[in-house]
């Protein structure tokens, strides 16, 4: 029986229709069953509707029985509607099957659910940016005339969404990046720990932070708090970092693992600052171990983590294993 998926919207408005049909075509042709949610494509400012077409969205993906409830783009637009999410629903779709996946903005979503009702959802990828692409050759000369195949969709990141949907996702491995000052690198080199069930949270920064202080914020300690973003200068990320920090959330976990922060651009007026920089001025600030290079966030090959999953992680130098394999079996 062919695995099923729900497309639905409950953020920015997609405006790159041409993306979406790619996506869509793309998960039949691997063998999948999709179902597209009646106000998918709907639009209302930049939203995908407004705010109660979005919240009948969300709940028509609860009630779906689909395996997987697949977001067709992030944007902004969820943390606004939370207080009308119906979280037991949601939780009890869950339950019966459904997995609710999806990056960005949705990172409210999932904490929302997370800090109401304990369940887990995926941060992996959204319809669009994951499995839309293609729309451009992959070579394209002096003249403007494409050469080559269409570009597809990332192999891993489709690997681990297929492990996901068919139950057999256990964890994932990567390699830390290496520091910059040589002493850091030795020091990382060196390294060797492990967390026993650390509860895995997290996702975009940006969003996160705009939680604290809500009821929407979990309350984790000893947890494996992961972290990306898009677009953000590393003084912003800074600026975020701190407020957590302030918030007395940091230290309060048993890991830190940052993911990839892309799409910014330095200045001259930084004058030698940079992403390492807060790194670097974080690892002064706090005693929990920070790991580096998750592959996780807004690139291609990325791959898909359980929000609220207790979660083993072992650490030795630059190697790092995340490991949920418990998940496939319950």
């Amino acid at each position: 029986m062919k695995k099923h998926i729900y497309i639905y919207s409950p953020s920015g408005a997609v405006r790159d229709k041409a993306a979406f049909r790619r996506g869509v075509a793309r998960l039949r042709a691997l063998g999948y069953e999709v179902e597209i949610d009646e106000a998918a494509l709907a639009s209302h400012l930049r939203f995908a509707g407004d705010d109660a077409t979005r919240l009948a969205a969300i709940h028509r993906a609860a009630a779906s029985g689909a395996d997987v409830a697949l977001i067709s783009r992030g944007g902004y637009g969820l943390t606004r509607i939370l207080p009308g999410i119906h979280y037991k629903a949601v939780a009890k779709a869950i339950e019966k099957g459904t997995q609710f996946v999806g990056i960005s903005d949705f990172t409210a979503f999932q904490n929302a659910v997370l800090a109401h009702t304990g369940a887990i959802t995926w941060a992996g990828p959204a319809l669009c940016e994951g499995f839309g692409v293609g729309g451009k050759p992959d070579v394209v000369d002096g003249h403007g005339h494409g050469h080559g195949e269409r570009l597809l969709p990332d192999d891993i990141m489709e690997a681990c969404f297929d492990d996901l949907i068919t139950g057999r996702g256990e964890g994932t491995g990567w390699r830390q990046g290496r520091e910059a000052a040589a002493s850091v690198s030795e020091t990382i080199a060196k390294t060797s720990f492990g967390v026993k069930q650390g509860l895995l949270w997290g996702g975009n920064l940006s969003v996160l932070a705009c939680l604290l202080g809500s009821p929407y914020f979990p309350a984790v300690k000893g947890g494996i708090l992961f972290l990306e973003d898009v677009g953000e200068h590393p003084y912003r990320i800074e600026r975020m970092l701190t407020q957590l920090l302030h918030a007395g959330v940091l230290k309060q976990q048993k890991a830190i693992v940052l993911g990839q922060f892309t799409e910014y651009k330095l200045t001259a007026h930084d004058r030698g600052y940079k992403l390492l920089s807060v790194l670097d001025w974080l690892r002064q600030q706090i005693k929990v171990p920070v790991l580096t290079n998750l592959p996780y966030g807004h690139i291609a090959t990325k791959v898909i983590l359980p929000v609220g999953a207790k979660t083993d992680l072992l650490v030795k130098g630059r190697e790092a294993l995340l490991f949920w394999g418990h998940l496939a079996y319950q």
